[in-house]
């Protein structure tokens, strides 16, 4: 692709962002992509084979931006491990009561595509939060834990349970709670 392609590329990524997190994938038409990228269908198909293809870029944009901001929230806390793990989804909570907020991109795409078990969507979705359990794992047992792989399994299950309360209920305070019980699991591991 042309250099001087790439704007474009990203201008109609922005806007399928905006739309798919907002509306959902299958709510959101080509058309309405184009029409608020400032484009025309044909050019969103040269940028893009397929809306399949536009999904995965929209899911791809968003991984490391996302992990990179789990990690900030984690260094960024004081005290101890739990106390930082606990600092992600008081974070987490905290944006969940902005009236734009629509829950994790990834986990909402995995329920319009859970018929369709290989779709390139569902295997972002699932490289992405490997990726995030993987870094737990990481920092789990930096801090010494025996038996981090379980650990971060359960703190990824709170994670994403959370996710799926706050959407049901509305009520941010889920994800604290959650928070709580990742803080309890890990000091717990860590002897205390």
């Amino acid at each position: 692709m042309p250099r001087t392609a790439e704007p474009t590329r990203r201008k109609i990524l922005a806007a399928a962002t905006r739309l798919f997190y907002g509306a959902g994938i299958r709510a959101v038409s080509l058309d309405e992509i184009a029409a608020a990228a400032g484009v025309t269908k044909k050019t969103l198909y040269y940028h893009f084979r397929s809306k399949d293809d536009l999904v995965g870029a929209y899911l791809a944009a968003r991984d490391a931006p996302n992990l990179a901001l789990f990690r900030r929230w984690f260094d960024e806390a004081g005290g101890d491990l739990a106390d930082r793990v606990r600092a992600i989804f008081r974070n987490l909570a905290r944006a969940a009561r902005h009236p734009k907020w629509r829950g994790c991109g990834f986990l909402r795409t995995s329920v319009e595509y859970a018929d369709l078990p290989g779709h390139p969507a569902i295997r972002t979705g699932i490289a992405h939060k490997k990726r995030v359990e993987a870094w737990l794992e990481e920092m789990l047992a930096a801090d010494g834990i025996a038996g981090a792989p379980e650990l971060s399994r359960q703190v990824m299950l709170l994670l994403d349970g959370s996710f799926a309360v706050v959407l049901l209920h509305r009520d941010p305070t889920y994800m604290e709670t959650a928070g709580d019980a990742a803080f309890a699991l890990i000091t717990a591991a860590q002897g205390r």
